[in-house]
């Protein structure tokens, strides 16, 4: 059964950096589409990034030009590099992943229901 660890989350001040990890375990004899997503109260999942080996990896327009996913296969962890971090990037953080291959490489990608597996989430809160 496949697994996911989100850490990483903390509290910082707007314009510094966080690193978040995603561990993954149980069934990882195969290669996965994996993505990050993010939530706050009241409003719905939103996708941020994602990565697959066939369409490489995509973002989410608040986040273009800040974030870095990536992917370490031989630790089978996700990673996701946030720069210049505003306030507006508070949130709970979750990891996905999904073993089907991506059909092209739209935007759909970042939608919530393209995945399976999920973690419990980490906090990211960024203070003005």
């Amino acid at each position: 059964q496949v697994q996911m660890k989100e850490s990483g989350g903390n509290s910082v001040q707007a314009g510094e950096s966080l690193r978040l990890s995603c561990a993954m375990s149980g069934g990882t004899d195969g290669s996965y589409c994996m993505g990050w997503f993010r939530q706050v109260p009241g409003k719905e999942r939103e996708g941020v990034a994602a990565i697959d080996s066939s369409y490489g990896s995509i973002y989410a327009d608040s986040v273009k030009g800040r974030a870095t996913i990536s992917k370490d296969n031989t630790k089978n962890t996700l990673y996701l590099q946030m720069n210049s971090l505003k306030p507006e990037d508070t949130a709970m953080y979750y990891c996905a992943a999904r073993r089907a291959v991506f059909t092209g490489p739209g935007t759909f990608r970042l939608a919530e229901r393209q995945y399976s597996y999920w973690g419990q989430g980490t906090q990211v809160t960024v203070s003005s």
